[in-house]
């Protein structure tokens, strides 16, 4: 109900998000740091995935030099000079950087230097230590920190609904708002199901039923008659399912 505590609740929240991620939008060229982007995004798991070639293009964060550098890696701080140039004048291979990695995203644990000097010098990948963090919402490799805010959002919708792993990867929405009335209504959709006798069993059973025969077909319906849906399936489903289908 909209009048109910939650209801008023959520829209608070979600009101506090926009405002957050309005407040970012300034700075789309700063580094994320790994505490804010689990934070957003959830922590689950965690592994090593030892050394390997990472894209450069994908290291967009950092442990705790966000002021030192921007997102591609270009020094902000002219006291890196030095350091810089020492690294610069080396010969030989410098040795692997540590990386922690969030999806398709990649944070410096120890390395910033030797990171900015590849980027520098026009290099595709560094060989780097991996440590992987599985998180709740998937962290694509375009996220800003702007972006962080609808991540939270979307988080909190899949600690209500926690869609399978397949579809956490093309989810998007740009408004935080829009995630927590998605989740009341795919929560509605399964009290409706219980009152009809169907026995769901837990959240995920709820969440896989109600993407397949619920959001699934009305996207597919939107899709053949032709309306300019949305490229992603879950905001093609809020843009015109939830009001309009």
């Amino acid at each position: 109900m909209r009048d109910s505590f939650g209801a008023a609740w959520w829209q608070g929240y979600a009101t506090r998000l926009r405002s957050l991620a309005a407040a970012r939008g300034t700075d789309a060229l700063a580094l994320i740091p790994l505490d804010e982007a689990i934070s957003a995004l959830g922590r689950t798991t965690e592994s090593d995935e030892g050394l390997r070639a990472v894209p450069l293009d994908g290291v967009v964060g950092t442990l705790a030099r966000a002021a030192d550098f921007d997102r591609y890696f270009r020094p902000r701080n002219r006291a890196l000079r030095d350091r810089w140039c020492a690294l610069a004048a080396t010969a030989g291979e410098l040795p692997p950087v540590r990386l922690v990695r969030l999806g398709e995203m990649y944070f410096v644990e120890d390395g910033h230097h030797r990171v900015a000097l590849a980027r520098a010098r026009g290099a595709a990948t560094i060989r780097a230590e991996v440590r992987a963090v599985c998180t709740v919402a998937f962290a694509m490799r375009c996220l800003t920190l702007a972006d962080l805010a609808v991540k939270t959002a979307e988080r909190m919708f899949l600690e209500r609904v926690p869609l399978a792993d397949d579809l956490r990867t093309d989810l998007w929405l740009d408004d935080p708002g829009e995630w927590f009335r998605l989740a009341d209504s795919a929560e509605a959709w399964g009290f409706r199901q219980t009152l009809r006798g169907r026995v769901l069993g837990d959240r995920a059973a709820l969440a896989q039923a109600w993407w397949h025969e619920e959001v699934s077909p009305v996207v597919t319906a939107l899709r053949e008659r032709g309306l300019p849906a949305a490229a992603r399936d879950i905001a093609a489903y809020v843009g015109y399912g939830l009001d309009h289908v």
